[in-house]
């Protein structure tokens, strides 16, 4: 069916705001906008953003990124098995951290959510030291180990479990949130118990996401294993730091390629368990 212009305005007349915004929110709207691209504009003057800076970075990148050619081979096995050790002490430590995080966390998702816990005072403080603990930076927490237990892995778990609390607590209880509470409402006719109408009314609702955003942030915890390592918290990153300092860009890159496999062949892994746990979904192909 062809509108015709008659219609339209016939339309407009009769609806004028479904064809345009009045003009107070027309006006908060421009003003916003405008807000926006100068704080944007005033960003990039205030932190001397520049082409010439930015053409002058790219030469110097491309000169380091020759130095990375060609790869280096490792040609003993004691080299190379540093290297594999280096990626080991990496995976060790994104494992232990995220399981340690996650056996935390578990148990103070449920003091934050608000159809298991009724009690205000206390499911608010919770949920704000979630905030508290989330507030530290995973390297932050790691300069801080690092002081306090010295230098090597033990310090790259204790970051990545902290850190992982505090978000871990925070997904866990808004999933646990967005539970049905027919399945609860089931058990607690048949007589359960309020620690039955959680563990078989909430968890088999609860427990696929859960394990979805555990193989999400192990994958995280992986790269960011890598960065710990850089400031001494054991893994590749040490390696990787002390071959930059060192100036063997051809390591460097080697170690690189390295990383860049293993970050694919557990992100791969990952969506085989999720397909055989959570169940094949068109997301997780």
């Amino acid at each position: 069916m062809t509108i015709t212009q008659e219609q339209i305005a016939e339309a407009r007349d009769r609806v004028p705001l479904a064809f345009q915004a009045p003009l107070p929110v027309r006006l908060r709207r421009y003003a916003l906008w405008t807000f926006f691209v100068a704080l944007f504009c005033w960003c990039l003057y205030d932190f001397n953003f520049s082409p010439a800076r930015i053409w002058e970075g790219l030469a110097r990148f491309g000169t380091v990124a020759s130095f990375m050619f060609p790869p280096y081979i490792w040609t003993s096995w004691a080299e190379f098995s540093e290297i594999l050790n280096g990626l080991g002490e990496t995976l060790a430590i994104a494992f232990l951290g995220t399981v340690l995080g996650a056996v935390f966390a578990f148990p103070l998702s449920f003091l934050g959510a608000k159809n298991v816990n009724r009690l205000n005072w206390l499911r608010l403080s919770t949920r704000r030291g979630y905030d508290v603990i989330r507030a530290f930076e995973t390297l932050i927490l790691a300069l801080i180990f690092i002081r306090a237990f010295g230098l090597g892995p033990l310090a790259g778990i204790l970051a990545i479990a902290v850190s992982e609390i505090g978000t871990f607590a925070k997904l866990f209880s808004e999933a646990i949130e967005n539970t049905s509470n027919k399945p609860v409402e089931g058990v607690k006719a048949s007589g359960g118990s309020r620690l039955q109408q959680i563990r078989y009314g909430i968890a088999p609702q609860v427990n696929p996401v859960i394990m979805s955003i555990l193989l999400y942030n192990f994958e995280s915890n992986v790269r960011s294993g890598t960065i710990l390592g850089i400031v001494g918290a054991g893994g590749i990153g040490f390696l990787l730091s002390d071959r930059i300092a060192a100036y063997k860009w051809g390591e460097a890159w080697s170690i690189i390629f390295l990383i860049i496999a293993m970050v694919y062949v557990i992100d791969w892994l990952s969506g085989l368990i999720r397909q055989r746990l959570i169940g094949k979904t068109e997301l997780a192909k």
